[in-house]
Parts: C-alpha cells; structure tokens; sequence
C-alpha cells in the first residue's frame, strides 16, 4: 500500500512539473510576437514541443501564428474562402491535373522573406484527397496525401 500511494505521487509530481514546463510561453516569444502583432486580441498559445503557437484575432480574423523557442516567427496562417484564392493560384490549380476535383479549405500562410503560400484541400472521392501547395505566383510545389 505504502508503494502504490509513493508511485501514485510520484506521478502527481512528474505530471504537475511537466504541465509547468510546458504550460508557460517564455518571454522572448510572447515579446516577440507582441512587436508582430501589437493590436491582436484573444491570443492563446499552445506549446508544440519544439514551437509556440498562438492562435488570435486581428480585425475580426482568426489566425495562427507559429514561433521557435527563440521566438522567432516561423509562419501565420488564416482560412480563406476558395473566391478569395488569388487569380494566379486559381490559374496553377485549373493547369493542374488536380484541376477537376472538389476545392475544400484554402489556407493561405505568411513565411519570413514576404513569401506567401497557399496551401489548398481538394479531393475527388472519400479516398482521394489531398493539400496541394501553390506558391502566390500559381506553381504548385507540393502535393501531400492526406487522411
């Protein structure tokens, strides 16, 4: 009895540490997104073993913003309906042979460098499906299948 109760708060302990480590956003990412995003509201953030995400508001608009441990921003995405796909896109995905199937959710994703991509869920039956990549000039660099 004595060892099941030390185990059992031994496990208390390990879990309550790791929630602690786990559960705080260090300063340099939470400062460095607060000099991104000086007017973003309802931020929370969610710790991605090896990143920091935050998901928040900017103007009515829900986005997703992802930082290193160092906090250095590594990319910021947000949902956008398929009308709104830039007409270089649009044109790449009818050029491609994924032209003809069904055009689901479309991300488009902010990277360093002023480098947007556009990453586009399309499928042709239950089993077919997948996110295609398109850079914002229309070429399309990846084609991952997807469950």
């Amino acid at each position: 009895m004595q060892k099941l109760m030390f185990f059992i708060a031994s496990i208390f302990l390990m879990a309550t540490t790791a929630h602690a480590q786990f559960g705080s956003v260090p300063g340099v990412v939470t400062d460095s997104f607060k000099v991104k995003y000086p007017n973003a509201k309802t931020v929370t953030w969610r710790d991605n073993i090896g990143s920091y995400q935050a998901s928040f508001k900017l103007d009515s608009t829900s986005y997703v913003a992802k930082y290193s441990r160092k906090g250095e921003w590594q990319s910021t995405e947000k949902k956008i309906k398929s009308d709104a796909i830039p007409s270089a896109v649009k044109d790449g995905l009818s050029k491609s042979k994924y032209a003809d199937w069904r055009v689901g959710t479309v991300t488009e994703r902010y990277l360093p460098g002023d480098k947007t991509i556009y990453i586009i869920f399309v499928s042709k039956s239950d089993i077919n499906r997948k996110n295609l990549t398109f850079a914002s000039d229309g070429q399309l660099l990846k084609d991952n299948l997807t469950l």
